[in-house]
């Protein structure tokens, strides 16, 4: 060994040969020396007992921002037929699972699903019409054009497009608010078209000089559906599909669960047969109840009568149909029968002439000429249709790849929002208004044997014969028993309440966040519920990385694992050797938190380092101490139990992220726990957290070694460099209460 090796090692030797005086005194002062030593024994330690790891980073090219663009527009540009193939292909999926179709196998299923479904739109079209402010031939113009585009653009081969409850209970609320600011009676729905003696349309219905309530509602929510539709093909091209991961499946349950109360809220006076304005803004659900309790002296027998039938008949069949789905090849068409009866019993009975019971009225067959949206209404309804789009692609993009998923497909997320914006954009010009996938008729879809979207073609069938020929056959349909169609459909969303006490186990945060979506969409208003679901969503994602779990670790027996002492027994622990875990990203929303936690696990650097200088203010002025190794008369006494410490392992494997408070709090820490002898050594550190440390410049390059790969290496370094050094620094101190 050459003569500086043995200097090395005598040193702390000499140093203890001098002070054999002192053998039971605290060391009140740190050792000024033992940072260096520790650092030049690092680097000159040859034999070890447990080998160090090392990892050789990849050499990262400096990429030229500017040629990094041109290469990237340079490929974009680039044709080839292959090229041009795939990019047709890619935006019309059709045209790449059609020819591929296999006709024995699927048509059977695609058809009697799509024949299902098409007689399940019927009566919830025309039902939910009403509850977005329209008349009823809309909603089935809306399901038409859906289904066809959907067929086009889509790469779901079972999710059902077409009308949907809690979009059209947004669009109410913004086709009620501008018929209000234009001056309509929204009491009074007046037909906006004349119908021949045949049915057909007149052809000057949509004469401009003559627009009332009803033609300026649908102006309204085409314009809506357009600006959804707009938004929706945005995010898809810019590939801002990740705003739907802020809008959890819990915000989403709780918000269509509030949505339905609303819903609810709304259709109640349809069931009493009141004529009441349609409340909106905040506080609605609240003023509706109140209105209609002040006015529940005017219910209409009739139509009560009406909706506690069409309920006792349509409550328990969906009940069977639940229970029994397994058994059944295709779910009982309840709604249809309740929709073709009820109208059927109201046209030979009269019920709007002798009891004046309130009726569908007209429903003209054909379609209107296409007509674009009022431009000038954009400004105006511009920031209601960007919830509604969000809310529209979030529930398609989530039903798309859960089917996906379960029948071992995959899904084209951004293909999808393009899918849905076209099935906003094109029907807005075709009086429609604003779709999305809707999960009950997704799963009837599903269930009756769906293989492909060549259902929604049948489906599509099915309506486009309801608007030719039979639409005007509903003349006499009350509006209660459309009514109680849209309520009755709501039970998915109302029976959620079940699902809380399994989800309070599995977490409770999720609960919160469920109860305050919920309460804030139906109290308040939806849009403002839903942003204050996904502030308080956001919210807690940051109060759970405020309050981290944070625990000390122990060493699995026979392994090299370490685990918290707090959740597993019999775990092993190294005598002056603490491990501390923080379990989120270390940066300036809780620096305190990592701070205060680990000084609270280990030691308290600060209040040693105050304790001390107190000592040796107090030794200096009261003279007390002895060179016999007389106790000093002060404030800082040993513990009964020493703690012997000597290293805090930070282990880093839960730390994501640093920012430039965590990096700053790292080397504060250091330099606190160094000032008192005490050594930090950070273990498994990811690439991000590494890459930080070096250029937050954590440690010098010499120092590297500080930096381990695994906690169980990080330990066997701490036990041999105190091995070889023989030195321990007792912290063992606590303060006096004098």
């Amino acid at each position: 060994m050459s003569s500086e090796k043995k200097e090395q090692h005598e040193s702390p030797r000499n140093s203890d040969d001098g002070n054999d005086n002192l053998p039971s005194e605290v060391p009140l002062e740190p050792q000024r020396e033992s940072s260096t030593d520790f650092k030049q024994f690092k680097s000159n330690v040859q034999c070890r007992l447990h080998s160090r790891i090392h990892l050789e980073p990849q050499e990262k090219s400096n990429t030229n921002i500017k040629q990094f663009v041109i290469r990237r527009v340079q490929k974009s540009c680039k044709c080839s037929p292959t090229k041009a193939k795939n990019i047709i292909f890619d935006f019309l999926p059709v045209l790449r699972w059609l020819p591929k179709y296999d006709l024995k196998k699927n048509i059977l299923g695609d058809l009697m699903s799509g024949l299902i479904v098409g007689i399940l739109l019927v009566p919830q079209s025309i039902a939910y019409s009403l509850l977005a402010g329209q008349d009823p031939i809309y909603g089935l113009y809306t399901s038409f054009f859906a289904s066809l585009i959907y067929f086009l653009f889509g790469t779901s081969h079972h999710i059902s497009v077409g009308i949907f409850g809690v979009l059209c209970l947004m669009i109410g609320e913004v086709v009620d608010r501008e018929l209000h600011k234009a001056d309509y009676d929204t009491d009074q729905i007046v037909p906006s078209f004349g119908m021949a003696s045949n049915g057909s349309l007149l052809a000057n219905y949509t004469s401009d000089r003559i627009c009332n309530r009803s033609c300026y509602a649908i102006k309204v929510g085409s314009t809506v559906t357009f600006m959804a539709g707009v938004y929706q093909v945005a995010m898809g091209f810019f590939q801002v599909g990740f705003v739907s991961v802020y809008l959890s499946d819990a915000l989403l349950s709780g918000f269509v669960t509030g949505a339905s109360f609303t819903i609810l809220t709304s259709q109640a006076k349809y069931l009493l047969g009141l004529s009441l304005p349609r409340s909106h803004g905040v506080g609605s659900l609240i003023t509706t109840w109140k209105h209609i309790f002040r006015n529940i002296h005017k219910t209409n027998l009739c139509d009560l009568i009406t909706s506690l039938l069409c309920l006792l008949v349509l409550l328990p069949t969906k009940e069977l149909n639940e229970y029994f789905k397994s058994k059944l090849k295709a779910p009982i068409p309840i709604e249809l029968i309740v929709v073709v009866a009820a109208t059927l019993a109201s046209h030979f009975g009269k019920l709007n002439e002798n009891y004046n019971s309130s009726i569908a009225g007209n429903i003209p067959t054909g379609f209107m000429p296409p007509k674009a949206p009022d431009w000038n209404l954009i400004p105006n309804v511009a920031v209601d249709a960007i919830a509604i789009s969000i809310i529209g692609f979030a529930i398609t993009v989530s039903l798309s790849e859960m089917f996906a998923k379960k029948h071992g497909y995959t899904v084209k997320a951004n293909q999808e929002m393009y899918a849905i914006g076209f099935c906003n954009i094109i029907p807005s010009f075709f009086h429609c208004i604003t779709t999305s996938a809707a999960l009950a008729k997704t799963l009837v879809k599903e269930s009756t044997g769906c293989q492909t979207q060549v259902s929604a073609v049948m489906t599509a069938l099915v309506l486009l014969l309801v608007l030719l020929v039979i639409a005007p056959l509903f003349y006499s349909l009350q509006k209660c028993v459309l009514s109680v169609v849209t309520i009755v459909n709501l039970r998915g969303a109302l029976l959620k309440f079940r699902d809380l006490p399994k989800m309070w186990k599995v977490s409770r945060m999720d609960t919160v966040i469920w109860f305050v979506t919920m309460l804030s969409s139906a109290l308040i208003s939806t849009e403002i519920g839903l942003l204050i679901g996904v502030c308080f969503s956001m919210f807690c994602v940051i109060l759970r990385t405020q309050k981290p779990k944070i625990s000390l670790l122990g060493l699995v027996e026979d392994s090299e694992i370490y685990e918290s002492t707090s959740d597993y027994k019999n775990l092993q622990t190294k005598p002056g050797i603490k491990i501390f875990r923080f379990i989120a990203p270390l940066y300036y929303i809780n620096k305190e938190c990592f701070k205060s936690a680990l000084y609270k696990k280990t030691l308290n650097p600060v209040l040693v380092k105050a304790a001390q200088k107190k000592a040796a203010k107090r030794r200096l002025r009261d003279k007390t101490v002895t060179l016999a190794g007389v106790q000093d008369d002060v404030s800082v006494q040993l513990s009964h139990d020493p703690l012997e410490l000597h290293t805090v392992v930070i282990d880093c494997s839960a730390i994501q992220f640093l920012d430039t408070a965590g990096i700053h709090t790292l080397k504060e820490v250091r330099r606190d726990y160094e000032a008192i002898g005490i050594h930090i050594l950070l273990a498994q550190c990811n690439p991000s957290v590494r890459d930080s440390l070096t250029r937050g410049e954590y440690c010098k390059k010499e120092e590297e070694n500080l930096l381990f790969c695994s906690v169980y290496e990080a330990v066997a370094f701490a036990v041999e460099s105190q091995d070889q050094k023989g030195i321990c620094v007792l912290n063992g101190l606590s303060l006096s209460s004098d």
